[in-house]
């Protein structure tokens, strides 16, 4: 479905194989994270890293907007509500299109803490005068300044073909209003591939720090394979109209970036801004974090490798990166799926993992509504999700099966509602397929944290769940994810049995299958469960 980080494509980036060895011990199950803590003789032991006051993983909603982009790599919390903005929810941009062509993508979504999704934006012509050379593709690059501008970034690629455009430089900042309108456009020689972006604000000056992943020789028409990139700060004003760029300063050179199938390009992305004013920038090749002090003030350029923070160690292709509450770093891992807490002396001190067998998922990262704990984009699920603090253990009541007597059809296993319960014959536990749309038609039967489920007495059939791909929890029966159907409006229906000849009714009793995917050879209308 995505195009992500690959293991494959970037092992030869790792710093030593031993690396890799630590980093494989690292995965956790799904639905809560684990803190793995280091503790040095030279570090403080009674200092708590963040990251280990956190450990419950929630799906806040889907990214996908109707008209079918995907990938989403920017994130950011709305601070203020401001016309279309809401306070709490979550800003994100999507990379790709439909066709998950990399570089595409034109959409900034809005996902309310309920999972509801509404469209910010959709960007497509813009205001005259305004250019983004190569078009669009919305990247990890993502601020919102008060006033409710939007800043985003651009990455396009060139036509179909999902690779980096030819154009020189390439993209652009795009800043919109609080209503989702394009309202002008930043394209410099030092705007070149913007890939991710973070922002300071000091009354009405504000200093946008870009890292750029894209350059070229000049005189030359194609984009070279790898080149050698900068991180810029970007001077604003705000006052009663557009934000007005002031000036651009490189503050970093010396990047390695580098053209790659599968993850579009790699380079210099994640970047958090300091309490001390050091701007910390992850570099995914090398996986090491570079440290630029003094970053709001800077005149002169930090080479990358002169002022390095941290590398290797559980770093691992880091990608996004925010700042904690504590004034520790903590950056996503491109190729495992984890984060990684780092103090302002470069200790490495925590590593939690956010998305299990998550190569190419994490990308942009913030902090919650509240302070308290982390929001991210998933890329493999297509959602916002988070981590936060632990609740207080309490005691749900269990999810109950039970059954039901339809007199086409004998008696049915049926959900809590007392409605009929199906599966889909050409889905299995390994492979849960009934996603999105699907699963608005065909609703999951899904355990709350905390929650087991039963079965009410002479119902047959082994009781068990399933994590589905957006990490909730499913029931199945006898090795079947199982599902209510929207068509049922009341107890005692079975109006999905046979649809498409692929969805039928779970039976209860003696003849319930053995938890194996089962093939239909009936018509779909003839009542036959096939099994159960």
């Amino acid at each position: 479905m995505r195009k992500g980080l690959q293991p494959s494509r970037l092992v030869g980036f790792a710093l030593v194989a031993a690396v890799a060895l630590i980093l494989s011990a690292c995965g956790s199950s799904g639905g809560s994270s684990t803190a793995s803590t280091s503790t040095p003789s030279s570090q403080n032991p009674s200092a708590t890293p963040f990251l280990a006051s956190l450990g419950r993983i929630v799906h806040t909603g889907s990214t996908v907007p109707a008209n079918g982009d995907i990938n989403p790599y920017g994130i950011a919390v709305v601070p203020v509500t401001s016309g279309r903005l809401v306070k709490g929810s979550t800003l994100v941009s999507n990379f790709n299109d439909k066709t998950n062509v990399q570089g595409t993508g034109t959409t900034l979504v809005e996902v309310a803490p309920t999972g509801k999704l509404t469209l910010f934006a959709q960007v497509g012509a813009l205001p005259a005068g305004q250019r983004c050379p190569g078009g669009i593709g919305l990247s990890t690059g993502l601020a919102i300044l008060p006033g409710g501008w939007v800043v985003v970034g651009s990455v396009p690629a060139a036509g179909p073909s999902g690779a980096p455009t030819n154009a020189n430089p390439a993209g652009c900042l795009l800043v919109l209003n609080s209503a989702g309108t394009v309202v002008e456009s930043f394209s410099t020689p030092d705007v070149n591939g913007p890939w991710d972006l973070t922002s300071a604000v000091q009354g009405s000056n504000v200093a946008l720090f870009v890292a750029n992943v894209l350059s070229r020789p000049a005189g030359t028409k194609t984009l070279p394979p790898s080149g050698s990139c900068t991180v810029v700060r970007i001077n604003l004003t705000l006052g009663a109209g557009m934000p007005q760029m002031t000036g651009a300063t490189i503050i970093g050179t010396g990047f390695a970036w580098k053209v790659n199938h599968d993850t579009f390009v790699l380079g210099p992305t994640g970047l958090a801004l300091g309490t001390n004013d050091t701007l910390y920038v992850a570099q995914t090749l090398g996986s090491h974090i570079t440290a630029i002090p003094n970053a709001s003030t800077r005149t002169s350029p930090i080479v990358d490798g002169a002022s390095t923070l941290t590398s290797g160690g559980f770093l691992d292709a880091p990608l996004g990166m925010t700042l904690a509450p504590n004034g520790d770093v903590i950056a996503t891992n491109g190729n495992n799926g984890n984060a990684v807490e780092i103090t302002p002396q470069g200790k490495q001190i925590a590593r939690t993992t956010l998305v299990r067998n998550g190569a190419g998922a994490l990308f942009g990262v913030t902090l919650t509504a509240d302070g308290r704990g982390l929001a991210f984009v998933d890329d493999s699920t297509n959602s916002v999700r988070t981590d936060t603090v632990p609740t207080p253990h309490a005691v749900v009541a269990p999810v109950r099966v039970g059954s039901a007597a339809i007199a086409s059809l004998g008696s049915v296993i049926t959900g809590p509602s007392g409605r009929t319960l199906y599966y889909l014959n050409t889905e299995t536990i390994r492979s849960i397929t009934c996603t999105g749309a699907c699963a608005s038609a065909w609703p999951p039967l899904l355990v709350p944290t905390g929650s087991t489920v039963t079965h009410a007495a002479g119902v047959a059939g082994t009781l068990a769940t399933v994590v589905r791909p957006d990490g909730t929890s499913q029931v199945t029966v006898n090795g079947h994810p199982s599902y209510y159907y929207s068509g049922d409006t009341t107890t005692g229906q079975a109006n999905g049995q046979g649809v498409h000849g692929t969805w039928f009714v779970l039976m209860s009793g003696s003849s319930v299958g053995s938890g194996s995917s089962t093939t239909s050879t009936g018509s779909g209308s003839t009542g036959a469960s096939h099994g159960y």
